[in-house]
């Protein structure tokens, strides 16, 4: 059996590539590379043929886990749900710890950004909200207390 080496990246397909890019950037990841991927590779990993795609590839700063923004040139994308909540099925949120979860909900906010629900405070632990970003990506939000 294989062994697990490291937890790599998450990957988000959307349509805005920029819009999203722009987000993540805003929460603190630096953009480490972007590129097209096209041919045999892509055709084969996807299982799309003739697909083409845009990817960028963010990481926190002094590394770590990455995610992978994509964009489909061909084929066209097909439309998730952007108001999806936590009980559907499949990906519902990416997680980073922040410093200061009320200045940033903040400063997402006047971005357009908004909470799905409010700021929760896990016993003396943790305080948590989750934002609706592009696209509708949920990404929580958790700031360590104490």
């Amino acid at each position: 059996m294989a062994q697990l080496r490291a937890f790599d990246h998450v990957g988000i397909t959307v349509a805005d590539l920029n819009a999203a890019t722009a987000f993540f950037v805003g929460l603190g990841l630096e953009v480490e590379g972007r590129t097209f991927v096209e041919g045999g590779f892509i055709d084969t990993v996807c299982g799309i043929p003739d697909a083409r795609t845009e990817i960028v590839m963010l990481r926190p700063p002094g590394g770590g886990t990455a995610v992978e923004l994509s964009s489909f040139i061909r084929p066209d994308h097909d439309a998730g749900s952007p108001t999806a909540m936590a009980n559907e099925l499949g990906l519902r949120s990416v997680a980073f710890e922040i410093d200061d979860l009320h200045a940033a909900v903040d400063r997402l906010a006047a971005d357009g950004y908004g909470l799905v629900g409010g700021v929760g405070q896990y016993e003396n632990t943790w305080l948590m909200a989750y934002v609706r970003g592009p696209e509708g990506i949920i990404v929580a939000l958790g700031e360590r207390l104490g």
